[in-house]
């Protein structure tokens, strides 16, 4: 596992020691599995931050108290909501042979031919819904968007997805679509003409009063 974090005990529980602790830099945090009883700890914020910003939905190697190590994954992120600082995570132990339910980022590769002929490209998904082996998930899925079209559209169902992955998102999900590009109405066209009409009448006005 390329992602690591390192995790501290926590014994102090009260609203005060929980403020101290985000004041020193620390996220308070709660950690559990099959293999692991609850335990209350903390985080460094810069690290889960980073982390969070590379890969929020990776397999981390969460190092305990105790110095034991386990595979974990995010199961829920508590923030401020008003300035987004980070609250409180729910670490949750997973084990490398059993398949796992998380998201995974879609990356669109390449000028779809529709947006090139002056369609508008509308991005309905961002991430889609999986389950398969922790070691199995990907970074993210690539979805080639080239030979779309104007009016044309791309489902879950048509993304290219690894066999070892089973989708989970509903396969007629909207993933993107290309809209005709609309044209100016004729009430916006009539009215161009008349404020182009008064501009000649006043342009001729002024020529008029110069002489």
């Amino acid at each position: 596992m390329a992602l690591s974090l390192k995790a501290e005990a926590r014994k102090d529980t009260t609203k005060f020691d929980i403020k101290q602790l985000r004041v020193k830099g620390k996220v308070p945090a709660v950690v559990y599995g099959k293999k692991v009883a609850a335990t209350v700890i903390t985080v460094d914020q810069k690290e889960l931050v980073a982390l969070l910003r590379k890969s929020p939905h990776a397999v981390i190697e969460l190092e305990l108290p105790d110095g034991g190590k386990q595979p974990v994954m995010i199961n829920e992120i508590q923030r401020n909501p008003l300035n987004r600082e980070l609250l409180h995570v729910d670490f949750h132990q997973i084990n490398m042979d059993e398949p796992v339910k998380t998201v995974v980022t879609l990356e669109f590769i390449g000028d779809a031919v529709g947006a090139k002929e002056g369609g508008i490209l509308q991005i309905q998904l961002h991430e889609l819904e999986i389950r398969c082996l922790p070691s199995e998930i990907p970074a993210s899925i690539t979805v080639d968007i080239s030979n779309v079209g104007i009016g044309e559209n791309m489902l879950v169902s048509e993304l290219n997805v690894p066999g070892t992955i089973e989708v989970k998102s509903d396969p007629n999900e909207l993933v993107l679509t290309i809209l005709a590009p609309q044209k100016e109405a004729p009430e916006d066209v009539a009215a161009q003409g008349k404020e182009d009409k008064t501009s000649d009448v006043s342009e001729e006005t002024k020529e008029e009063q110069t002489v």
